[in-house]
């Protein structure tokens, strides 16, 4: 088995590249869904949340965290390592689980981790190689910009969101650093088929390395 980390700043395409890389034979798991399951009402990560951050992030109906104002407080605040300190070592937990489990029903089996923090959280050393997914800063705040606010929202909101945006590349290691730690990099800042390109040839490497059993770091 080999385990890949995924990871890059905030909206450099993560995700794309993650879906690219599970459509030729990779097998994904990603941070934040897994987060979001551990973050359910019930949960014990979801009452140690609640217990740091206070009853205001939490929706009076259906009791479900009120994600855009606690990442409000953790960013805002200056919150968000203690926000990481607990829901971290859930996440890892489970993506182990997970990873092994891929790694008994397939000794071959190329094992992703998609995560926004791998290398913040100091936890390459999980895996045989990381990847880097990069575009430029101006790119991540329009997709920022375009995720999170419609058009009609205005000017004022649009900018808004550009402040948050720049708060929260402020809170994460630049790409130029992460880089210098990655096996690959994939530059997502062109079009989509440059991307696919950039994937197809990697996937070529990792399959045959995970067949090999060649796992070792660069």
């Amino acid at each position: 088995m080999l385990r890949v980390g995924l990871t890059g700043g905030m909206a450099c395409g993560k995700t794309t590249v993650g879906r690219m890389m599970e459509a030729r034979g990779a097998r994904l798991i990603q941070a934040d869904q897994v987060a979001h399951e551990l973050m359910q009402p019930g949960r014990p990560v979801y009452d140690e949340v609640v217990r740091h951050f206070g009853p205001e992030i939490v929706h009076p109906v259906d009791k479900t965290l009120l994600r855009a104002k606690l990442a409000e407080i953790a960013f805002g605040q200056g919150r968000i390592q203690e926000l990481n300190a607990i829901v971290h070592p859930a996440v890892i937990a489970r993506q182990n689980v997970w990873m092994e489990e891929q790694g008994a029903r397939d000794p071959h089996a190329v094992v992703v981790v998609e995560a926004a923090l791998i290398l913040e959280a100091g936890v390459a050393g999980r895996f045989d190689k990381i990847v880097i997914v990069t575009c430029t800063a101006e790119q991540k705040i329009a997709r920022y910009v375009e995720r999170t606010v419609p058009e009609e929202a205005g000017a004022v909101a649009r900018e808004a969101a550009r402040r948050e945006a720049e708060r929260r590349m402020a809170a994460q290691i630049p790409d130029e650093e992460k880089i210098k730690v990655a096996d690959y990099v994939i530059d997502n800042g062109g079009s989509l088929e440059a991307t696919e390109r950039q994937v197809e040839g990697m996937m070529k490497e990792l399959m045959s390395l995970a067949k090999t059993g060649a796992r070792s770091k660069k």
